[in-house]
This record gives C-alpha cells, structure tokens and sequence, in this order.
C-alpha cells in the first residue's frame, strides 16, 4: 500500500536482535487510522486518500469538520492527512488502516515536528565556538563580528543568529521496522524519529529504498 499511517511517538527503548545486539529503537503507537475522504481525476482533479486519527471530543469540532467526518462514520478525529495515490482500487470510505500494511524489515519515511527550544543563543542553534572563559572577557558566548559597517549598514538575510530553535517539520527516512505488533498497534523501529514522546508522527513507505538512515537539519 502506497499510502501511510499516522501514529505517536511512545519514546525509546532497545530491541535485542538475534545477535544479541542491542539496537536504539523507537516505540510509535501508529493508527488505527480511518479512510476519511477519497478524492478521484474527475472530480478534484487528482487521486488521493484521506485519513484521520486521534479520537477527540465533539466540542473541539466546528460544523464543517464535523460534517466531513461524519460522511466516513461517527467518529470524530483530531488529526487529517492526505496521501496522492495513483488508484483508488481496494480503498473504501471509512475502512481502517492499522500497523497489518507494515511488515518487519520494511523501510519508512518518518516525518514530525522536532522538539521545540524556545529562544537559543549561537552555540546551541548553531554550534558556534565561545570566546575565551578567562577572567575579564567579555566574550564568553557573544556572535562576534555580524557584518561590515557603513557599508551596506546591515545585517544580511539568513545570517546565523540566535533566535527560535526547533520545532519545524522534519523527516528521517530509511529506517527498518524491527517488528510489527498488531494487538497493542505498535511498531518498532529503528533508529531515532523526530519529536518528544506525544509528538504526532507520519510514517510512510520510503521513497528511497536501500539508502542508509538520514537525519533532517536543524
């Protein structure tokens, strides 16, 4: 199945592989997820599949979105998604999605919003080296120089400066599935994911099969 799943991040713990080796891996509670919405070339004018997670109160959803949801079945959702597929054969509206369309050893793309920071200085947003520690500097943890003077007079656009950190969307992809549990709609993989424990994720099948595991930036 081309399409994906969403789930939240338990946190980190470690596999013992055959070996008994211990491997870092991720604990992620993925789906049951609900077909929401099909979308068909004629009618939107491209292909694609909608799925919902999280069950929510009815308070916390307006007329609409209610409206929508209840086309699928009774359940309210917090979270929505949408996959582009080429075919909608075997899809139908309001039919489960669970962990069953992953399989231990397959790679997935796993994307989520990283851990926020607030507001952080230039060694811990950047990395940048600190100034000497000595009695009577002053500059311990300063930027150093930000730019000429007079001219142009100001600070270029994307200079590295302190400011927010964290909390933007990234993707790992390439990690392996180490098992599959379908009783408790778990899956274990590989490897660090983006976010804290709670965080939303969504996991789908790699783009790039056979690529070694890569981290997103900052």
């Amino acid at each position: 199945m081309s399409i994906g799943i969403l789930g939240k991040k338990l946190g980190m713990s470690q596999f013992f592989d055959d070996q008994g080796r211990a491997i870092p891996v991720t604990l992620i509670e993925a789906g049951p997820c609900r077909i929401t919405q099909l979308k068909t070339s004629d009618i939107d004018g491209y292909a694609a599949v909608q799925i919902g997670f999280g069950d929510t109160r009815e308070k916390l959803i307006n007329k609409p979105s209610k409206g929508h949801l209840t086309k699928s079945g009774e359940v309210l959702l917090k979270h929505l998604r949408e996959y582009r597929v080429e075919g909608l054969e075997g899809l139908e509206l309001g039919a489960a999605i669970t962990v069953g369309s992953f399989e231990t050893g397959q790679k997935v793309d796993v994307s989520g919003d990283t851990m926020g920071r607030g507001f952080a200085g230039y060694q811990k947003r950047h990395s940048f080296s600190r100034g000497p520690m000595s009695h009577g500097s002053k500059n311990h943890r300063e930027p150093g120089s930000t730019g000429a003077g007079t001219t142009p007079g100001r600070i270029y656009p994307g200079k590295r400066m302190a400011g927010r950190y964290g909390g933007k969307k990234r993707t790992t992809r390439g990690l392996t599935i180490l098992k599959v549990d379908s009783n408790r709609n778990l899956l274990v993989v590989k490897g660090s994911v983006p976010g804290k424990p709670g965080a939303l994720l969504n996991i789908r099948p790699a783009k790039r099969v056979g690529s070694k595991p890569a981290q997103g930036g900052k």
